[in-house]
């Protein structure tokens, strides 16, 4: 689209994801969806072709595509399967990178290479179930024991919390909110069942339990007690691959919806002919075009190391409100072929709900973006 410039690189990366979706997501969409699960050799092809550490530099065992590239890979991956890339962000974007962003060379070298090869699997363990918005509020315990620390708590909605290798988990100790790398086959890690949602329900969600856990201190993410900042620096990421995944999510509803405003015909007339749909569809183009706008500038920024605490809330808030209203208006041209599961159409309007809900909610990036405006007295660039 106008005004973004990739490099080659970048350019082969989304080809080649887009080959993958089209070849080995695609197809099999459907059933991800219907029988609430993501195939295991689907996982370790996302794994085989790098698609599980994109953004992490080649000495961590990842592609060396910076967070630019990974929005390319999700919003490829955003077009074929919520709730794969739902899969993928949760294991990259939150949990693998959390070990990335605060986490000793020795935790990288131990723990975040095996994630981006895809020999291991990911997750992120923030939510209780009085630390949800509130995130500050995390009742999870761990306490010092000589050079261990012991995790009791309950963290709830954590996605691959059921199949996930290695863990990065918040809780409180003396000093703080803490941040610690948790392998899940240690005493006491237990998940609960899969969670039955609306959408993105091939994405497998748990409530964990941490049942005195034993985890040594050379496992903490960062220091005793900084890992509330871990976990925000972490988000500001997540939020921005999130963004990707509705954009790609978004540009597929927009061409299946142009194409079947060309086939379908009312009146003697193809139903792309009539004003009503016209205007539909301009308005979709218009928001796709803000979104990938706001992903990219925000990408970049990040990869050039600059602070996009709030930018990255206005991706969330704005991206996933946008695709909200992408998908309606592509259920809408649709008619009643837009609420059948014969067509993609339906599977995307219900995964595309929850994304103004994890993450943070549309009302906390209203928050985090309207206190940057009041700190600054809203002197844009400030």
């Amino acid at each position: 689209m106008i005004g973004l410039v990739f490099t080659e690189e970048q350019n082969m990366l989304r080809e080649m994801v887009r080959d993958f979706v089209n070849t080995e997501v695609k197809p099999i969409a459907r059933d991800i969806d219907e029988n609430e699960k993501i195939p295991e050799d689907l996982i370790k092809k996302l794994g085989e072709v790098g698609l599980l550490g994109t953004a992490f530099p080649d000495e961590y065992g990842g592609g060396g595509f910076g967070e630019v590239g990974y929005c390319i890979a999700q919003e490829e991956m955003g077009r074929g399967c919520l709730s794969t890339s739902t899969l993928i962000g949760a294991h990259q974007s939150i949990g693998s990178n959390a070990i990335y962003i605060g986490g000793t060379e020795e935790l990288k070298q131990k723990y975040l290479v095996p994630l981006a090869t895809g020999e291991k699997l990911g997750a992120f363990a923030l939510t209780e179930a009085s630390a949800g918005s509130d995130s500050f509020n995390v009742r999870t315990k761990a306490a010092k024991d000589g050079d261990h620390y012991i995790l009791n708590g309950e963290k709830l909605w954590i996605t691959n919390g059921g199949i996930a290798d290695i863990v990065s988990v918040f809780a409180r100790t003396e000093r703080g909110i803490s941040a610690f790398v948790v392998e899940t086959q240690w005493d006491g890690y237990k998940a609960g069942p899969a969670e039955k949602k609306m959408g993105i329900r091939g994405s497998m969600t748990n409530a964990i339990t941490l049942d005195n856990v034993r985890v040594p201190e050379e496992n903490l993410i960062g220091a005793d007690g900084r890992g509330f900042i871990v976990a925000m620096k972490t988000l500001d990421a997540g939020r921005l691959g999130l963004g990707a995944c509705c954009v790609g999510a978004a540009k597929e509803a927009l061409e299946l919806s142009a194409k079947y405003a060309k086939e379908r015909k009312q009146f003697d007339a193809p139903i792309a002919n009539f004003e009503a749909v016209q205007f539909m569809l301009s308005e979709m183009y218009t928001t796709i075009f803000a979104m990938e706008s706001l992903v990219y500038r925000t990408a970049t920024a990040y990869d050039e190391g600059k602070k996009v605490s709030t930018e990255a809330a206005a991706v969330k808030l704005f991206c996933s409100e946008g695709l909200d209203k992408v998908v309606d208006y592509a259920v809408q041209i649709h008619g009643g072929m837009g609420y059948s599961r014969e067509i993609p159409i339906e599977r995307m309007y219900r995964d595309s709900r929850i994304n103004r809900i994890f993450e943070g909610t549309s009302e906390i990036q209203k928050l985090v973006i309207s206190h940057s405006v009041l700190r600054t007295n809203g002197v844009w660039g400030a």
